[in-house]
């Protein structure tokens, strides 16, 4: 699994590329997808736009492993694609987010803590369902977005190329 790991790491990095501070975006300097709050939490204190700008890719992939994988038990789903799936969605929409959404296709409850009987429930069920169930709630998640923010428009269409890049796996 870690060579999994590895590689899923190396695909968001990819999708999320260098750094971006977009006016608009309400994640703020980012780079490698993470956030200047992100970088602030995990370096435990504040740091600037160019504190971000020089994050370096090893310490970005630290973050994922240490903020997403470890922190919120992400590395105990078995199936690859739906732990690639979760945790881009943990890296572009926060991690409870990204559990509850795992949870309530699992049908357990959702409460953002992956457990035990989450676990259990992921690990046991059709992995391509539970995967269509959280893509799906991504996408409908998107259009919320829009539709409450207009201000977020100019986001879509990558928004949609990153859900349609999970469609074609």
């Amino acid at each position: 699994l870690m060579q999994d790991i590895e590689a899923i790491i190396g695909e968001i990095i990819e999708r999320e590329a260098g750094y971006v501070d977009h006016p608009n975006d309400r994640g703020g300097p980012t780079k490698y997808g993470v956030t200047q709050r992100t970088l602030a939490e995990y370096r435990g204190h504040p740091v600037t736009a160019e504190d971000v700008r020089h994050l370096t890719e090893a310490e970005a992939r630290h973050i994922y492993r240490a903020n997403y994988l470890t922190r919120h038990q992400l590395y105990r789903i078995q199936d690859p694609y739906l732990l690639s799936l979760v945790f881009d969605c943990a890296i572009n929409h926060g991690p409870q987010r990204a559990v509850r959404w795992l949870q309530n296709a699992a049908g357990v409850v959702d409460d953002g803590e992956f457990g035990d009987q989450t676990e259990v429930a992921v690990n046991s069920q059709d992995s391509v369902r539970l995967y269509q169930r959280v893509l799906a709630r991504r996408i409908v998640y998107y259009g919320e977005i829009l539709n409450s923010d207009h201000s977020q428009v100019e986001f879509a269409l990558g928004w949609l190329r990153r859900a349609a890049s999970f469609v074609e796996v």
